[in-house]
């Protein structure tokens, strides 16, 4: 009898890549409404932009976080 055992390695690298998103999705707003509160200054176009990459960024993250998560669960 086989018995299904989580992969402990890969369930650690996922909730290290679920760290990082949660990183991700804080910076990311926080950088999206400086970019807002100062659209007066010469920078307001790079830091929007870079805070729109790393919301993106963070839903890409997250999702792979989830799969690595689900794949230590439930693959052999």
């Amino acid at each position: 009898m086989e018995t299904n055992r989580t992969n402990k390695a890969l369930l650690v690298q996922g909730i290290k890549t679920m760290g990082f998103t949660l990183a991700l999705l804080i910076l990311g707003p926080l950088l999206i409404h400086i970019a807002f509160s100062n659209q007066e200054k010469p920078l307001y176009i790079p830091i929007l932009i870079l805070g729109i990459l790393l919301c993106f960024s963070a839903i890409y993250f997250f999702f792979k976080g989830i799969n690595t998560i689900m794949d230590s669960i439930f693959k052999k």
